[in-house]
């Protein structure tokens, strides 16, 4: 490993709109997104913003999972931290059949990249 952990931005667009709107499906969605990543789940927190809308996470030993959607807009922001040995692609996969998303985009990022920490 050439960093202290990987982190990948999603983006889903074409989402159905009702499946981002429930706080019920996101929680879900994402905890199985967790499991099917082979993460170990610690913790989750999710919540329903008013008129629609969830955001949430769901913390893992090996970092974090998070979301945020806009319903009305059929869209979905994922942020996918690992400092382990997860399958991001599985995890991403979950959420993008869990959303009905039609076209996904990412940026990865290395986290602490080995090269540039000190002792």
């Amino acid at each position: 490993m050439t960093a202290l952990g990987h982190h990948l931005l999603a983006e889903f667009t074409g989402c159905d709109a009702s499946s981002l709107a429930d706080l019920g499906r996101v929680t879900s969605a994402m905890l199985q997104a967790a499991e099917a990543s082979g993460a170990t789940v610690v913790t989750h927190s999710f919540h329903h913003f008013s008129p629609h809308g969830v955001s949430g996470a769901v913390i893992i030993a090996e970092s974090h999972l998070a979301i945020h959607t806009w319903p009305e807009h059929g869209f979905a922001a994922v942020d996918f931290f690992s400092c382990g040995g997860v399958d991001m692609e599985r995890g991403l996969a979950v959420l993008k059949a869990a959303f009905g998303a039609t076209e996904e985009t990412r940026l990865e990022l290395e986290r602490g990249p080995l090269r540039t920490v000190t002792p």
